[in-house]
């Protein structure tokens, strides 16, 4: 498969995952290094059903 070209970086998939029961989208590495995420990292998920977007972020616990 071949790699995506500079200006669709950022476009990105829905993947069914656990059988259906779950979905799953990639982040970009670079991203992730950026942020300093980690493995098995917890994060906050914010749903805005007005706009249509969810925001990630690092969990405050």
């Amino acid at each position: 498969m071949p790699r995506r070209k500079i200006e669709n970086k950022n476009v990105r998939s829905l993947n069914k995952t656990s059988n259906g029961k779950s979905y799953a989208i990639t982040i970009p590495v670079d991203v992730v290094r950026r942020w300093r995420w980690k493995n098995r990292q917890k994060l906050s998920l914010t749903i805005d059903n007005k706009k249509k977007r969810i925001v990630v972020e690092d969990w405050k616990g």
